[in-house]
């Protein structure tokens, strides 16, 4: 990709499920096939360490025989199931220029990649989306094998790859996600003074990422952003979307303290008595 020197080009990576949508991709895709006990399954893998948290889909896609007659059209009809966050579109067209910068809008999910096109399709590129990718028998259609896992640190070598394609700085890329699967890359930001946002009250997330943000609405997205990265103030948020035809109905800015205790009562008092 030919990269214009003169533009201030950021990158904004973004995860899918519950990041961009309200589903998990591998739940419709048990709904649509009949398979029950999908979180069964999940938690269990997850006990067992066995795989990369969020690659937990493409393990079972693969080794599952109640996910083995899964063929690329069963992804798509899934990708066209999920319930996506509204604006996304919105969000994309946005962030095409906001005060002269430009950011270059990228998926990346351990989601299989068919779904995330089919559910993205006309609002994302093809090519900035990059999710699990599989081998397929190209007679019967059915999975061979897995060429990426983009779950874990392999989303921090997808970023990487996008980064470095796209000659943008760590302090120009924020990345956006919502769980577990997200840590790494959060981290790898995070040391390299990029942004990091958080979706969602995942606890484990919420305290790695620098800001969190929680709406329905993906344009949501874009207020760390204008904050963090423009240095805009509230009021000038407010005003922006105002001048664009939208308001902010609610934001209301909370810090949580987590806080937990042990010891009784008279702990405090149990302190060595001074002699006389």
């Amino acid at each position: 990709m030919a990269v214009n020197p003169n533009r201030k080009l950021h990158l904004l990576a973004s995860d899918f499920d519950h990041t961009l949508s309200f589903n998990d991709s591998g739940h419709v895709l048990s709904e649509l096939l009949g398979v029950p006990s999908f979180e069964e399954k999940v938690r269990m893998l997850e006990r067992m360490h066995l795989v990369q948290q969020g690659g937990e889909l493409a393990y079972l896609l693969l080794h599952d025989p109640d996910f083995r007659a899964v063929r690329p059209h069963h992804l798509q009809e899934t990708g066209r199931r999920i319930r996506l966050k509204k604006n996304i579109r919105l969000l994309v067209e946005m962030l095409q220029n906001l005060e002269g910068i430009e950011f270059a809008f990228h998926v990346i999910s351990a989601a299989p990649e068919e779904v995330i096109h089919a559910a993205l399709a006309g609002v994302i590129p093809p090519e900035n989306i990059h999710g699990t990718r599989f081998d397929y028998h190209p007679e019967t259609g059915q999975i061979l094998g897995i060429r990426r896992v983009s779950a874990g640190y392999g989303k921090v070598a997808v970023l990487e790859e996008i980064r470095q394609e796209l000659g943008v700085s760590y302090h120009r890329v924020v990345y956006v996600g919502d769980g577990s699967s997200d840590i790494h890359v959060m981290l790898h930001l995070n040391r390299n003074d990029g942004l990091t946002v958080a979706v969602s009250e995942n606890r484990f997330i919420t305290q790695i990422a620098r800001r969190t943000v929680l709406s329905d609405d993906a344009l949501s997205v874009a207020v760390p952003v204008m904050e963090e990265i423009l240095g805009w103030d509230s009021a000038r948020v407010r005003a922006f979307f105002e001048a664009h035809g939208m308001s902010l109905r609610e934001w209301t800015k909370v810090r949580t303290d987590r806080l937990s205790f042990t010891g009784g009562a008279g702990a405090m008092d149990a302190r060595p008595q001074a002699q006389s």
